[in-house]
């Protein structure tokens, strides 16, 4: 781990995010795991915000629309009750890739899906078309392990269940 930031220098990088729940173009931009999810789930289903961030704005979207949403954030929520209890939808919006461990991490969120539930992963994966010596997302220094379509049904068929894409860089997995 000599390569990854110290957690000082990790919360200060993400300090500097600006996820308000108030700007627009935001909410824009986590609609499309939103709208995916709300098309899975049924009324009075409980969902977990895993890495919620600093400014915590799609639980608060599943909440307008009648959700209840607990929340996780190694810095900014780090209430560790929630891994003692089961969910119908886990989402974890730009945030895979940020784990240090992410088969151990998605393997404990998967297990806290409740039958039938959706994991939700939003992350920019990586694919043919992408050049990566000049990948923007490497850049971050917080970003230390990458993600394909090639990996989540890896991970799918690993966890014998089914994964569906949105778009680029959303994939929900189907317990």
């Amino acid at each position: 781990m000599q390569f990854h930031l110290s957690a000082v220098d990790e919360k200060l990088r993400y300090d500097t995010h600006e996820n308000n729940p108030e700007n627009a173009g935001y909410r824009a931009f986590l609609s499309q795991v939103f709208e995916p999810v709300i098309a899975q789930i049924g009324k009075g289903d409980k969902g977990l915000d895993f890495g919620c961030g600093p400014g915590p704005t799609l639980s608060l979207m599943f909440e307008e629309v009648g959700y209840s949403v607990d929340l996780f954030d190694k810095f900014y929520a780090n209430n560790l009750e929630v891994f003692e209890r089961q969910y119908d939808f886990i989402t974890a919006t730009e945030v895979v890739e940020h784990l240090r461990e992410p088969r151990v991490e998605m393997d404990r969120l998967l297990g806290m899906l409740k039958q039938g539930g959706v994991l939700a992963v939003m992350t920019q994966m990586i694919s043919e078309k992408v050049d990566f010596a000049s990948w923007y997302y490497k850049n971050d220094p917080t970003h230390i392990c990458f993600f394909s379509k090639k990996t989540m049904y890896y991970l799918a068929k690993q966890w014998g269940i089914k994964v569906t894409f949105f778009g680029d860089n959303v994939a929900l997995f189907m317990a």
